[in-house]
């Protein structure tokens, strides 16, 4: 692909040598003569001066250089991701089931589903227009998947599961397990049964080894567009919204909510029936306690949870705690001489 028609694809102009002959992408310090890459902002920006890239994807104000390349775009980053699509086209799905396959009693197939080797769907299922459904997959009794949905292998979808247009779930994950609810009772603890929904939103993907559990009763739901990472655990009744995006290893417990467009970091806990509000942002490795409330657009960090400018503060106060140390046992033993003077 030529400099110029990837340009005009991305409907960004360009400068330099347009009839240049592109044949991939790569990062700024590898990239070669025939590879795109893209500037980001602050050290990545001072590197993109040294890197031999063949072309590259810029923003508006980056300065021009005479022997140079350059597409330019208001945000580098997105319009570099679209042209790897172009570089690297998503694998076209085979329409069919395989023979191995295992479809249960009144299962509604749209047009161009794919069904790999050893899947298994229960009875009463649909599955929208383009559904790609991997080698190994167990989807339950009475599941929706939108059109457009992939399941890659070894995923699990329980019974009662709706699914969105355009979602992604990635291998090993498991959608619709019971949540975790006990009653104590003589001693010992009994099985409160997990009787609720999961309803997953258009264009969500949830990543490898990640579980979205049943709502005790009710619904566990995750909206439009959000994005999990892998290893992510979203507990019973939780009503995560539309944009999210939630770092790998983070866990919802029971009945929390989170508003559109937070964004939440890896390792991440929290607590029962807590509150986070649109646009906040959680910092990796912080921990939310029970029922606690982060405001709409606030960043908290740390454990328990508070926030960044408060918790830098406290941070920077451990730091002297060494020197402070010493500055009392010198106080002490001053003090010690002028008494036994």
């Amino acid at each position: 692909m030529r400099v110029r028609e990837l340009a005009e694809w991305l409907g960004a102009t360009f400068e330099g040598d347009g009839e240049k002959e592109l044949t991939g992408v790569a990062p700024l310090e590898t990239a070669g003569g025939s590879e795109v890459s893209f500037v980001g902002r602050g050290r990545a920006a001072a590197q993109a001066r040294d890197s031999a890239a063949g072309c590259l994807i810029a923003p508006m104000d980056w300065p021009s250089q005479s022997d140079r390349t350059v597409i330019r775009a208001p945000e580098p980053r997105t319009a570099f991701a679209r042209a790897m699509s172009r570089f690297y086209p998503t694998l076209e799905i085979q329409p069919g089931v395989h023979p191995t396959a295992v479809v249960g009693k009144d299962v509604e197939l749209g047009a161009m589903v794919s069904v790999g080797p050893h899947a298994v769907i229960g009875g009463g299922t649909r599955l929208g227009v383009a559904v790609s459904i991997g080698a190994g997959c167990s989807v339950g009794k009475r599941v929706v998947l939108g059109e457009g949905s992939v399941l890659h292998p070894n995923v699990t979808v329980y019974d009662n599961v709706d699914i969105g247009r355009g979602a992604i779930l990635h291998s090993g994950c498991v959608i619709g397990a019971d949540g975790f609810g006990y009653v104590m009772e003589h001693e010992r603890w009994h099985k409160f049964p997990q009787v609720g929904r999961v309803e997953i939103g258009d264009f969500v993907e949830i990543g490898a080894n990640s579980c979205v559990d049943r709502a005790a009763m009710g619904v566990t739901s995750i909206g439009e567009g959000t994005k999990l990472d892998n290893m992510v655990h979203v507990a019973h009744n939780c009503r995560i919204g539309r944009h999210v995006v939630v770092a790998a290893q983070t866990g919802f417990s029971g009945g929390v909510t989170v508003g559109d467009y937070a964004v939440i970091g890896g390792q991440v806990g929290i607590g029962d029936q807590a509150r986070i509000e649109s646009r906040a942002v959680l910092g990796s490795g912080c921990g939310v306690l029970t029922s606690k409330i982060v405001r709409s657009g606030e960043i908290v960090w740390g454990t328990p949870a508070r926030p960044l400018r408060q918790h830098l503060e406290q941070l920077a106060n451990l730091a002297r705690l060494p020197e402070l140390r010493r500055e009392v046992a010198e106080l002490k033993r001053r003090l010690a001489e002028i008494e036994q003077a």
